[in-house]
């Protein structure tokens, strides 16, 4: 039975979403519309009303429905500080660990060339501008520790430096709680190389 045309265009949509193929698409739309129509709606509403009232900070480049967002009205923040993270889920997971009271840029990706995505897609030129401002002694690059991440940090950190900024980056190393059998050589490497002193 082929499907009908505005359920295929729900399918087709939903296969947009990170980590849902085809047949997830499918099983989402039919159980929507079979047992959950009344959060279907309100899904719909949701997002229609998040595309229509969410924008960028114009400081942070985060999402926002104000101009400039609450963590960069918080004047109780360390202006010193600028943590770099790829994406807003970054920098609220870094929020969430209550060891971080300075400001954020939000980068809304990484550098990746072989997809079309250079300096001013991650919107670069902005990062410099907050972060020479004068007020900004430390950079923190809090970027994944994939090549794009590692990329994009490298390539940050060469820029930023050259204009005489502090800069660092995230540590790597052992989780915690693990067992070292456990873990792989590449995050044991990196955890010796990082080693400090206690």
């Amino acid at each position: 039975m082929k499907p009908l045309s505005s359920l295929h265009h729900l399918i087709q949509a939903l296969r947009r979403l990170p980590g849902v193929g085809p047949k997830s698409a499918q099983r989402i739309a039919y159980h929507m519309l079979q047992h959950d129509r009344e959060g279907a709606v309100q899904l719909s509403s949701a997002l229609s009303e998040a595309v229509a009232t969410v924008r960028h900070c114009s400081r942070c480049n985060t999402f926002t429905e104000s101009d400039v967002c609450e963590t960069c009205r918080d004047e109780e923040r360390d202006a010193s500080l600028l943590c770099v993270t790829e994406t807003p889920a970054d920098q609220m997971m870094i929020e969430q660990t209550l060891t971080f009271k300075g400001y954020y840029f939000v980068l809304m990706g990484n550098l990746s060339p072989l997809n079309g995505i250079g300096p001013k897609e991650i919107c670069f030129e902005k990062l410099i501008a907050r972060a020479t401002d004068g007020i900004v002694k430390e950079v923190i690059l809090a970027t994944s520790f994939n090549n794009e991440g590692e990329a994009t940090a490298h390539y940050i950190s060469e820029m930023l430096k050259a204009r005489g900024l502090y800069v660092t980056r995230l540590a790597r190393g052992v989780p915690v709680g693990a067992e070292l059998e456990y873990v792989d050589i590449g995050t044991i490497a990196r955890a010796f190389l990082d080693r400090r002193t206690t």
